[in-house]
């Protein structure tokens, strides 16, 4: 791991450093910053996100935190002693540290799989919808004339095809949770 002050981040964070400083973090499992300003933690965050390529994750406490959790591809904010600016800005809010493990390792997990079968879900039902439009085209001559009234397409969409993604995304846990903790590999091979 790497520990890095304000102070010595400060010079870091310069254009002739930045790369050897990216190079030396690529080689490290964890990269420490304390008692850096709000601007040093933003600044890192997009250095990070922009020359790495890399999707970044940041956790705060504080007010001091927010540009940080607002520059990164996922912000979380952490309630405590300094108050509720941070979880005012992040996309998830949690109330302790070790809360952190279960956020990513599961829910990241079932959201996950969650989306990438509702993909596949909503590509199945529009190249179904479509086929039959296609194959209408056939019986009636290519004249261009409508299969269905647009209400039945809005009822189509609104009430036929609404009711799985919805009970699909609340109840659906292809692992469970005690398994994901204990088997954290199986966040990387659901990607």
């Amino acid at each position: 791991g790497l520990v890095i002050d304000g102070r010595t981040l400060e010079h870091v964070l310069h254009d002739s450093l930045q790369n050897i400083f990216l190079e030396l973090t690529e080689k490290c499992r964890a990269v420490v910053c304390c008692q850096a300003t709000p601007l040093q933690k933003s600044v890192l965050v997009k250095l990070v996100r922009n020359k790495l390529k890399a999707m970044t994750l940041a956790v705060g406490d504080g007010a001091n935190d927010v540009s940080m959790i607002q520059v990164a591809d996922t912000g979380v904010g952490i309630s405590g002693q300094e108050g509720m600016q941070a979880v005012m800005a992040s996309d998830f809010a949690i109330s302790q540290f070790r809360h952190l493990r279960k956020l990513l390792l599961v829910h990241g997990h079932w959201c996950y799989t969650r989306l990438t079968n509702m993909v596949l879900y909503f590509f199945y039902k529009n190249v179904t919808y479509v086929n039959l439009l296609f194959w209408y085209q056939f019986f009636c001559g290519f004249s261009g004339t409508s299969m269905t009234d647009y209400w039945i397409l809005i009822l189509f969409n609104l009430l036929f095809t609404s009711m799985p993604p919805i009970i699909y995304g609340i109840l659906d846990k292809d692992v469970s949770a005690e398994t994901l903790m204990e088997l954290p590999q199986l966040y990387t091979m659901s990607q």
